[in-house]
C-alpha cells in the first residue's frame, strides 16, 4: 500500500466514523500503522498534520473557499488572463489541435508515455513534441485500461512507452508551491472544440486552494444558460490535475463526483487546502 492509499483509506474510514470524532490512534490503527509513523507519513504527504488536513476538507472550510473562489476567478477572467495560467505555481500554456489533427486522431504523431507514482497514486502520462497531451490516473482497470484509453482517445497516433520520461514529467506537475521557487512551465497539446478549450482555460486561472461552480464558470464565460455544457466540457478533461476539475463543486458546497474517483478528488482538495494553509501562514510570518 503506497502513501496515496493509506490516505484514501484514512478518507473512506472518517466517511463511516466521523460520528465518533476518531483521534489520531483510531486514525492510525485504520491503515495498520503506529500512531508516530502514520503522523510523519501523513506530514509528509500533505505538508500539514491530519488534524489540520482533515479540517481543511469540513463543509464549512468548503463553502467559506467556495465564496472566495468565485471572486477570484470573475478577477482573472476580468483582468483579460488569456495566456498561461498558474497551479502549483506551473505556467500551463494550452494548444488544441487543429479540425483536421482532430480527425484525423493523431496520424503521424508520435506520443511518449509511460506509468509514474504521483501523491494520488500511479497515473499515465502522455506527451508529443508539441506537449503533454494526457494525464490519467489508475482506476479499477489497471495500466491496461489506461494504456486503451490512452489509445482511444488518439487511435492513429504512434505509442511508445518510457516510465522515465513520465516520472520525470511528475517530479515537474506534482511539487507544493514554494514562495521562493521561480514558476515551472509546461506546455500541454490537446484535442478540444473552442467550447472546451474555454472551459478549460478558464479552470486554469482557478488557483489551488480555490473552488468554482459549474454555474459560476458558465456565467464567467457570458453563457450563464451552460452550466450542462460546462459540466460535459469539465468531464471530457484530458489533463487530470492539470487542468483542474477537481476545483469544480456543486452549488450547496457538495464535492460531487470525479472521473478519477471521488475519493481522489477530496485527496486533491484537502493537498490543495492544505497548500494554502501553509503558504498564508508562511507569509504572516
Amino acid at each position: 500500500m503506497n502513501d496515496y492509499e493509506r490516505v484514501a483509506s484514512v478518507i473512506r474510514y472518517l466517511d463511516l466514523h466521523h460520528s465518533e470524532q476518531p483521534d489520531l490512534s483510531a486514525l492510525a490503527r485504520s491503515v495498520d500503522l503506529s500512531p508516530f509513523h502514520f503522523h510523519r507519513l501523513f506530514s509528509s504527504w500533505a505538508g500539514v498534520t491530519p488534524k489540520d488536513f482533515l479540517q481543511c476538507l469540513t463543509l464549512e472550510h468548503v463553502k467559506t473557499l467556495l465564496r472566495e473562489g468565485d471572486s477570484v476567478l470573475d478577477a482573472a477572467l476580468d483582468a483579460g488572463l488569456s495566456g498561461p495560467g498558474r497551479l502549483h505555481d506551473l505556467c500551463v500554456a494550452i494548444e488544441a489541435a487543429s479540425p483536421g489533427e482532430m480527425k484525423n486522431a493523431g496520424r503521424g504523431l508520435e506520443i511518449q508515455y509511460g506509468f509514474a507514482e504521483t501523491p494520488f497514486g500511479e497515473a499515465l502520462l502522455g506527451e508529443t513534441s508539441r506537449g503533454l497531451c494526457h494525464l490519467s490516473f489508475l482506476n479499477g482497470n489497471g495500466r491496461q485500461g489506461a494504456s486503451d484509453l490512452l489509445a482511444s482517445e488518439w487511435a492513429n497516433a504512434t505509442l511508445h512507452r518510457t516510465d522515465q520520461r513520465a516520472h520525470e514529467l511528475a517530479q515537474q506537475i506534482f511539487v507544493l508551491p514554494s514562495r521562493d521557487q521561480p514558476p515551472r512551465r509546461l506546455r500541454a497539446f490537446v484535442r478540444a472544440t473552442p467550447f472546451q478549450l474555454r472551459v478549460w482555460r478558464a479552470l486554469l486561472r482557478v488557483p489551488a486552494g480555490a473552488l468554482t461552480t459549474y454555474g459560476r464558470l458558465a456565467s464567467a464565460l457570458h453563457q450563464p444558460t451552460a452550466a450542462r455544457a460546462v459540466g460535459s466540457a469539465v468531464g471530457a478533461n484530458p489533463l487530470a490535475f492539470i487542468i483542474p476539475c477537481h476545483r469544480v463543486i456543486r452549488e450547496t458546497g457538495v464535492l460531487g463526483n470525479y472521473r478519477w474517483d471521488p475519493i481522489r478528488k477530496r485527496a486533491m482538495l484537502g493537498w490543495e487546502f492544505a497548500g494554502r494553509r501553509t503558504r498564508l501562514r508562511a507569509t504572516a510570518a
